[in-house]
Order: C-alpha cells, then structure tokens, then sequence
C-alpha cells in the first residue's frame, strides 16, 4: 500500500482521530466552553484537520467557528444544526453529519445488514432533489421499478430538498413490512411525477453473484457480477473465481452495473485478484501530496475480461474500472461510470454522533480526475429496459456486447 492513506474508505471505513483540546493556543478550559459548544468544538477540529480543502470553500474558518460559539447552543439539536450549517458551508455534499442512529446504521451497513428499501442515493446540488445511483441488487427498490438516475421528490409527503442526505435515508428506513412511497421522475420517461409506494424488508447484501456460461463457440466463460464494496466482497469474489477457474473458466465478464461502490479498501484487494503488481489508485491529500495503494501479489486469473459498467457505477466500483482500464487489464463495456473521484473518512464524535469528511481526492493509474465526469467504456452501449431476470441473458444488450467483444478480441 501507498504511504498516508492506509485506512482510509470512499465514503464507508470508520476512522478514529485522537485530538488535542489545544488549538491556536486557546484551550477548551479557558474558553469555558459549555458541554454542547465542546461537542460543535470537537466537530469543528476535525475538520481543520481532515478537510481535503485547505481554503474551506473560500472561508476563514477559524472565523467560522468563533461566530458558532457566540451563540448558546442549549440543546443538542441546536448544535447538530450548528455543526451541520458549518458542514454546509464547504458546499461539499459527502461531508456530513451523522446522527448516532445514522452513524451505527452506515457502520452496519459495511457489515453486510440492512434493513430498509435497499437504495443507494446522492444529492443533486443544483436542486436538493435525490438522485438514485443504483438499488441494490433483489432490495425492495429494485422490485419496486426505482432506477439509476431517478429522481426522488419526495419521501412520503417530505419533499427532498428539505432533508439531508442522511435525513432521507432515515425516513426510507424502518420496520419490516411497513411502506413508504416515493414521489419519482424517471429520466427516461415522460417526466411526470410518479407514486411508487415501496414495502421495507431485510436487505441482504451478498456482494457477489456468479455463474458459468458456455459460448456457442464451447468457451467457458464466468460471469460475475459485483453488487457492492462490503466487508464481505475481498472474501466472496476469491471464493466466486477460485470455482470459476476450477471449473476450467477461460473468461470473464466483470458486471459492476449498478454497483454504487463502498469500502475503497475492498476495492484495491478486488483489483489484486485481476492485476499484475502495480497502482491500482492514487490519492491526493490537502497539501497536494500524492499517494497511492498498489497490489503486491499476483493476480487470481489472467484470463480476458470484459468489466460491465452503466450510470450507477461509482464510486469503488469507479477505482476498480480505471484500474482495470488503464493498466490494459480488461475493456469497459457499456455507459459512462456516476463519476464520484472524492474519499471520505468517518469520525467518531464523543456523544456516538459521527463526521463523514472528504479527505482526498483520487486519481486513476493514469492519473485521470474522474470527480463528476466518470469513466468512459471502451464500447458504448445503451441498455434497453430489462427486468432483473433478465440481466446477463439474450435480453441484455450490453452483456451480448461484452460477449461479442470477448469473441472479436480473443478468439473464442
């Protein structure tokens, strides 16, 4: 692995910074800081340290945080809303707040267990409105007809732009068997708002779905679809090639459609099963400073492959295709990628609350910026509406694409 960036996630891994009450040479104790202008304090200083913008968005920020302590703050949701104005502040969607029972739900989410409608979600900040970026594979959502690229106006009678991002998760979470209903435009559509009402269940989160196909040529070919970056994915991608290639696979198609990312950590141990020792992934920290995590061992399988990717590829699943592209490793297949180019570490706060916050940036091996741009496929093909049964069958476009290119490419 590269220097300076070793446990960081894109968005997901948990992180811990012991912090010194001393700041500026003013300390907390003679500031007489009440307990709540302590718990805004705590917020504020992690962000001093950990923001990968080192202008804050253009402010002073000790300035910021001087006039936040002016005030009272006499109830603990008076501070959330303090330190999430400040967050607000920065104009960056993905550093936030995280309520205690939004905090233990996104630590649990890694674990491989939810419980909810089963959506990945962005802010679009031009609007406030939700953007789908990808329903999780056999959740709730996807039986439902939710889409990447949706947009999501209101949850029950809410409308979005009035919540956070971690708002809107909450309220899309909740018992077993209950429903909320979404008001949704479909991009694709009409764009006339739609009511779809959506019932809550267990989602479970088994990252990896795989199967052996046989070409009319007799070629052997695994597929293999990723559906998210948990702490179970490294294991059951290992697990799901070491069968293919007992079962004497001779290629590969990679699906990370609608694969809305994760763990970055997951990401680069995903890569080392396809590459050559190497960078998968360079970091960019707040100074500028160029890191990187790179793979050390040989790769699983060597064998031609063809990586799927559509508008809900993101994020990790961003790493591993422009890991995978530019090393010359396999041919992208499909739509341009969401375009997510930014890592986020979380922070315990004291009161169990907790900070997500961007700390760099990341580049691809070949040094391209992929932040709200994506990735482009080396063969564009539009998907035409199918529905989950028929995902890697005759029906799918861009699998028959991925299939034909393998055949064009490598003589199957």
């Amino acid at each position: 692995m590269g220097r300076g960036f070793r446990h960081y996630s894109l968005g997901l891994i948990l992180g811990i910074l012991g912090l010194a009450w001393a700041w500026f040479g003013v300390s907390s104790t003679a500031l007489a800081l009440t307990t709540e202008q302590k718990l805004y304090n705590e917020a504020w200083k992690i962000v001093s340290q950990s923001y990968v913008d080192e202008t804050f968005n253009g402010q002073n920020w000790w300035n910021v945080r001087q006039e936040a302590l002016r005030q009272p703050l006499e109830t603990r949701e008076a501070t959330y809303e303090a330190i999430q104005k400040m967050l607000a502040s920065l104009g960056d969607p993905f550093t936030r707040l995280l309520r205690p029972a939004q905090y233990h739900s996104l630590q649990t989410s890694t674990t491989g267990e939810l419980t909810g409608v089963g959506l990945q979600i962005a802010s679009e900040p031009d609007t406030g409105y939700l953007q789908v970026i990808a329903p999780i594979a056999g959740s709730p959502a996807a039986a439902a007809g939710l889409l990447p690229q949706d947009k999501i106006l209101k949850i029950d009678a809410t409308p979005t732009p009035e919540l956070t991002l971690d708002e809107a998760a909450e309220r899309m979470r909740g018992e077993v068997g209950s429903t909320v209903v979404l008001t949704v435009i479909h991009p694709q559509g009409d764009q006339q708002p739609i009511e779809i009402p959506v019932k809550r269940d267990h989602i479970t989160l088994n990252p990896v779905i795989s199967q052996l196909q046989t070409a009319p040529t007799g070629a052997k070919i695994g597929y293999v679809r990723l559906t998210q970056f948990n702490a179970m994915a490294t294991d059951e991608m290992h697990q799901a090639l070491s069968q293919l290639e007992k079962q004497g696979v001779d290629r590969y198609v990679l699906d990370l459609r609608n694969n809305p990312g994760g763990l970055l950590q997951a990401g680069v141990e995903i890569a080392e099963l396809f590459i050559e020792p190497g960078v998968v992934v360079y970091t960019v920290d707040r100074q500028g400073v160029l890191g990187s995590f790179t793979t050390t061992h040989q790769p699983l399988t060597k064998d031609p492959l063809v990586v799927l990717v559509n508008q809900g590829t993101a994020s990790a699943s961003e790493i591993l295709a422009g890991a995978l592209q530019d090393t010359g490793r396999a041919q992208l297949v499909g739509e341009q990628t969401f375009g997510k180019g930014s890592i986020q570490s979380l922070f315990n706060l004291s009161d169990g609350s907790g900070l997500a916050v961007t700390i760099a940036h990341y580049e691809t091996p070949a040094h391209h910026d992929i932040n709200k741009i994506g990735i482009a496929p080396d063969l564009r093909v539009p998907l035409t509406p199918i529905t989950q049964d028929q995902v890697a069958t005759d029906a799918d476009s861009q699998y028959q694409a991925a299939l034909k290119t393998l055949t064009l490419h490598n003589n199957i």
